[in-house]
């Protein structure tokens, strides 16, 4: 292939090549012909073998030994040279390259050019890849051509301007008074650009926005005139007048009126306007239309435009296009707080979005499903999510379930629907459900004491049917060790009776403790039901003894433990097994339960009113000085182990035992310790809130304490911490105890972070704050300068 053959024969050479190194020696060859033709000075086609290393660099090819052509061709008088050169500057240079500062004086000039394509041509580069220094230098050049008489000229100015407030946040105020006047052009391109570049100055500073808040007539003007407007050929798509222009302007008001009254007020006739003219059976008009939905929701709208927002997101779920029913998912996902009932009008189109075959969108539709649970629907709205468990992707079956299982404890019309329901779950995805599933169903179970019995009847049949799923094959060996002696019975009146022997109970729980599919925890619950079984039947005790006798060789040290413990029951303490297994007390609940919207604060107030009086009543007066009593260590084990009333309140917040009781007996006689540093709040958004506390180790060691609590009404997933010290300070952090924060502040998360500052620098810290919040990722950084009891001087 010759050297100088024209751009269409190196294309042609190039698609025709069969292997990649055929085509990289087409491109090798070309190469090095272009930069032997560059050293020539004398070259006429200059622009041609530009044209031509561009194409190779948009195949992925280096091509930057071109730069410095691009510089000479921006330099050259010719309109044709100027147009490859400053393509190749946009494509091959950027802001980090010295090369691009060889340019800005070319630019500088070709603004004032008196050829309006020439000043184009320099727009366009700067706007592209123009670093902060040359926005510095030629802001006030496209403050000039803001001012310009010339249409086409004003337009590309107005984005040249946007790139350049983004780049130099303080030369916006230089834009202001331009922005202001561009307003009242005709030009659709000119009126674009303006609302851009207005709203790239309202984001970034709160007095801009307060400025332009004066234009929210001028905007509602220009957008009902779009609105009214006829058929006009230069704008209109797919009968919609020019719509890029509406969406922007309806951005914008957006912003103009979030948190002002007066504002909403201005524009609410013309977003009723634009809700009810637009065409929805076009994607330009749904365009439109999602656009004024946002901004309805998001100023401070009447009630009746809200509902209206809602409703057309609710024709949108009956769009078929995926899009367009994601988009409107994600939408009343962010308003079903604040709009709970008029979202609820729309549940049973939600509902069947669960059906749809796309993973994202049946992701949406059971998010917005679970938030829709309330107790007047809850029977109807559990029986569609348990058909969908049944049958959902694996990836969302975890989070499905655990949705079920938090609806079922705020709305559970009985306490047999909830035992059900739970039930249900864990023998369909029994393997997804989370930890603490076990033990609060165990809790569950243990306070509805008048369905033990139907209870431990139906777990029996289920271990029978299916031991893989292992936290229902636990739940059941529980409730059989517990409540075993009602099994036994066989009398049960709300299920059918089974009779039962003991060999059968005991065969069970065998096969749990052999089956290759229970884990070790499985199998410490199945042990241990078939020791407390020894004080619940009569004629098999000697095999339950050798059975567990079996597992005192265990290679699993737990089990083994256990195994050695309840042999020494059955041998050495066999006069204190009885009282030793029997059932376990009634479990006191340390939340309390809150429903959406249904719980006023007065309950709250006064569950935390009764907690603190209960708290007062625990504690017993004592004289000063006095000493616990050597002589009466066990005195408390003479009572039941029923916990009662009266300790409710501290049992929820601290549990006692024994076993702490026996090793605070000189607790009195320690010296009181040092009151810890208050807790301070660095972080509250979204009902999220980040506190954090500190305790000096040594002299140069600290420990900080950080703290999440989530205060909304929806619950918080993926929620982490990342801090980030000055390089002298050495940072480690430990694993969090959570990842999630439950709604209405039912758990906490923490997380220890160790400094060490052995320089002895200013000590500060920066923590980024990451979470999902109504299928919303958020993520904000937070700036410590001083600790609570440190201070901001280090350690």
């Amino acid at each position: 292939m010759s050297p100088s053959v024209p751009l269409q024969e190196m294309i042609r050479a190039i698609r025709s090549a069969r292997t990649q190194c055929e085509e990289r020696g087409v491109i090798q060859r070309e190469c090095a012909a272009i930069r032997a033709q560059f050293r020539n000075t004398d070259n006429e086609g200059r622009s041609h073998n530009l044209a031509k290393l561009l194409y190779v660099h948009m195949l992925g090819y280096p091509a930057h030994f071109g730069q410095m052509e691009c510089v000479r061709m921006i330099a050259s008088p010719r309109y044709s040279d100027k147009r490859v050169g400053y393509l190749g500057a946009m494509m091959l240079l950027d802001e980090k390259q010295d090369a691009s500062l060889l340019i800005t004086n070319s630019i500088k000039n070709d603004l004032s050019h008196s050829n309006q394509y020439v000043q184009s041509l320099a727009l366009c580069t700067l706007a592209c890849m123009g670093s902060a220094e040359m926005c510095r230098d030629l802001a006030p050049e496209i403050d000039r051509l803001l001012r310009s008489s010339n249409s086409y000229i004003k337009k590309k100015a107005a984005l040249c301007a946007v790139h350049i407030v983004r780049k130099v946040r303080e030369l916006g105020e230089l834009f202001v008074p331009s922005a202001r006047s561009l307003l009242s052009e005709k030009n659709h391109g000119v009126l674009h650009g303006a609302v851009v570049l207005i709203t790239q100055l309202c984001e970034q500073s709160p007095e801009t926005l307060e400025r332009f808040r004066k234009t929210v007539p001028d905007l509602v003007q220009i957008m009902k005139g779009l609105v009214i407007s006829g058929y006009s050929p230069d704008h209109d798509v797919a009968g919609v007048s020019d719509p890029f222009l509406q969406v922007r302007i309806l951005r914008l008001l957006r912003i103009l009126g979030r948190h002002n009254e007066a504002a909403s007020d201005a524009m609410n006739d013309l977003l009723a306007q634009v809700a009810t003219n637009t065409d929805s059976t076009k994607t330009v008009g749904n365009a439109v239309l999602y656009e004024t939905v946002l901004t309805v929701l998001d100023i401070k709208s009447e009630s009746g435009l809200r509902v209206l927002a809602v409703n057309i997101l609710g024709r949108f779920l009956l769009n078929n296009d995926r899009n367009i029913r994601y988009i409107a998912m994600t939408s009343l996902q962010k308003i079903v707080v604040t709009d709970h009932i008029a979202v609820q009008r729309h549940r049973g189109t939600i509902v069947d979005c669960l059906k749809d075959q796309d993973a994202s969108v049946k992701r949406r539709a059971l998010e917005l499903s679970l938030a829709l649970v309330s107790a007047s629907n809850i029977r109807s709205t559990m029986k569609e999510l348990l058909i969908f468990l049944s049958s959902c992707p694996p990836e969302l079956r975890a989070h499905a379930a655990s949705g079920i299982f938090n609806a079922a404890e705020r709305y559970a019309p009985s306490q047999r629907w909830h035992i059900d329901t739970i039930l249900h779950v864990l023998t369909t995805a029994g393997a997804d459900v989370r930890d603490e599933t076990v033990p609060n169903l165990i809790q569950l179970i243990t306070n509805t004491s008048e369905l033990h019995c139907y209870t431990v009847h139906k777990l029996y049949r289920a271990l029978l049917t299916d031991i893989s799923q292992q936290p229902l094959v636990q739940v059941a060996c529980w409730c059989i060790g517990e409540y075993g002696d009602l099994l036994l019975k066989g009398e049960c009146q709300e299920t059918e009776a089974v009779q039962v022997t003991e060999d059968d109970v005991l065969d069970a729980l065998e096969i749990v403790l052999q089956s290759h599919m229970s884990t070790p925890t499985t199998r410490g619950f199945a042990l241990t039901a078939t020791m407390k079984l020894s004080t619940r039947i009569i004629d098999n005790v000697d095999r339950i003894r050798s059975v567990v006798s079996i597992y005192g060789s265990c290679i699993d040290v737990e089990l083994q433990q256990r195994a050695v413990e309840y042999n020494a029951l059955f041998k050495k303490y066999d006069h204190m097994r009885a009282a030793v297994l029997e059932r376990m007390p009634v479990i006191q609940k340390n939340s309390v339960g809150q429903t959406n919207g249904e719980v006023g604060e007065e309950t709250v107030k006064e569950s935390q009113a009764a907690k603190v009086a209960q708290k007062e009543m625990a504690l017993p007066p004592q004289p000063a000085g006095q000493v616990c009593d050597l002589l009466d260590l066990l005195g408390g084990s003479q009572e039941p182990l029923q916990p009662s009333s009266s300790l409710g309140g501290a049992a929820s917040t601290q549990p006692t035992t024994a076993g702490g009781d026996l090793l605070d007996l000189l607790g009195g006689l320690e010296p009181t310790p040092p009151t810890p540093a208050p807790a301070v709040t660095v972080y509250e958004k979204n009902g999220v809130t980040l506190t954090i506390s500190c305790e000096q180790q040594s002299d140069s060691g600290l420990t900080v304490t950080l703290t999440a609590s989530n205060s909304s009404d929806s619950d918080i997933s993926g929620f982490t911490l990342q801090a980030a010290v000055p390089k002298s300070v050495q940072l480690q952090m430990r694993a969090p105890s959570r990842d999630s924060l439950p709604a209405n502040g039912a758990a906490k998360l923490t997380q220890l972070v160790i400094l060490n500052n052995p320089n002895k620098v200013n000590l500060k810290m920066r923590i980024r704050v990451s979470y999902t919040s109504q299928g919303s990722a958020v993520q904000d950084m937070v700036q410590v300068d001083s600790f609570p009891g440190i201070g901001a001087a280090g350690l």
